[in-house]
């Protein structure tokens, strides 16, 4: 669901700007008043991991589409929302600037549709009131496979508003509507089973990384250390974006098949000082467009832009974490000098 910028008004972008400015301020000032440094290296591997597991579109069989993970709600069940949220700016910024995949104007709308749900009513509405009591297996695989089909419903509406508020007379209310939910609506069944997965590794490698777990009645001890269950999961990166990513489906994602469906084309205009500016901005920054080597068609350029990207969205994690002072442990008084 990377919207690009010809979706979207600059007023409408200015206020999804607004709006995930505010959702990350709030997250900011949250995570700060946790003490968990632990946190800072899994907000950079999965970082990683989301990163990586985008590049793989899978095939919506049947259909002609292809849809990718999204990542947020399983961001958030390792993490907590904040963190989570945080993780998935820095995913879909990289993404934005060195990629060139999702428009800069729309890069609010893009956090809010796909980093927002996630985080917040998938890990707060869903995740957490089911695993209250502790987690299971069971209890891990209803949880995913629920706040996944149910947050990307609410980002693929929330992306037919936005372009109803913005005008795109190409792409009515309705019937694109009518075509972005059920398409959505697999593609949310095949992350959740997918998220399933990878909680489940972790609940059974090490079972605390897990965020909202209440206290179970069996204590369970992890099979791997924590150190060795972050070096799992960052191979598991490396070789979804290095070697997975050049077997991803060549079908339409959720978005540009339904556009296609409606519109008959992927390829909306839209003209204007703001368009071009963004533009131009991500023209300069994007020095891997579309996952590739710019004027080349080499499958080297996606295998290099898997680790590259992987590897900067670790970077970024990791030095915002320090930059603004992640999960800084607060310091006790002096009571000799009080």
């Amino acid at each position: 669901m990377h919207m690009a910028d010809a979706l979207v008004a600059p007023a409408v972008a200015g206020t999804m700007y607004v709006l995930s400015a505010s959702a990350a301020t709030v997250s900011v000032k949250k995570v700060r008043e946790e003490s968990d440094p632990k946190k800072i290296p899994v907000m950079g591997v999965m970082g990683a991991f989301v990163f990586a597991t985008q590049m793989l579109n899978f095939t919506i069989p049947g259909t002609g589409s292809s849809g990718h993970l999204c990542g947020g709600m399983m961001l958030s069940a390792l993490l907590g929302p904040y963190a989570g949220f945080l993780t998935m700016i820095g995913v879909l910024l990289v993404q934005c600037l060195l990629f060139a995949d999702g428009g800069l104007l729309a890069l609010g709308c893009n956090i809010w549709n796909m980093a927002f749900y996630g985080c917040f009513i998938g890990a707060l509405l869903i995740w957490k009131p089911i695993m209250k009591k502790g987690a299971s297996r069971a209890k891990i695989a209803l949880a995913s496979i629920l706040g996944c089909v149910l947050t990307l419903q609410l980002g693929a509406f929330s992306v037919t508003l936005e372009t109803l508020a913005s005008g795109v007379t190409e792409l009515p209310f309705s019937v694109f509507l009518a075509t972005m939910q059920p398409i959505h609506l697999a593609i949310g069944f095949v992350e959740g089973l997918i998220t399933a997965a990878v909680l489940i590794f972790v609940h059974e490698a090490r079972p605390e990384l897990l965020w909202g777990v209440g206290e179970s009645t069996e204590v369970k001890e992890g099979k791997l250390s924590f150190k060795n269950t972050i070096i799992v999961i960052a191979i598991l990166a490396a070789l979804a974006g290095g070697i997975v990513s050049l077997f991803a489906s060549a079908f339409p994602d959720g978005l540009e098949w339904s556009m296609e469906q409606v519109a008959g084309t992927t390829e909306l205009e839209a003209d204007g000082g703001v368009y071009d500016t963004a533009a131009g901005i991500q023209d300069a920054t994007s020095l891997l467009p579309d996952y590739a080597f710019k004027d080349s068609e080499s499958a080297a350029g996606t295998s290099f832009s898997g680790i590259v990207g992987s590897l900067v969205v670790v970077g970024v994690m990791v030095g915002a974490s320090y930059a603004f002072r992640f999960f800084k442990k607060k310091e006790e008084p002096d009571s000799a000098s009080a």
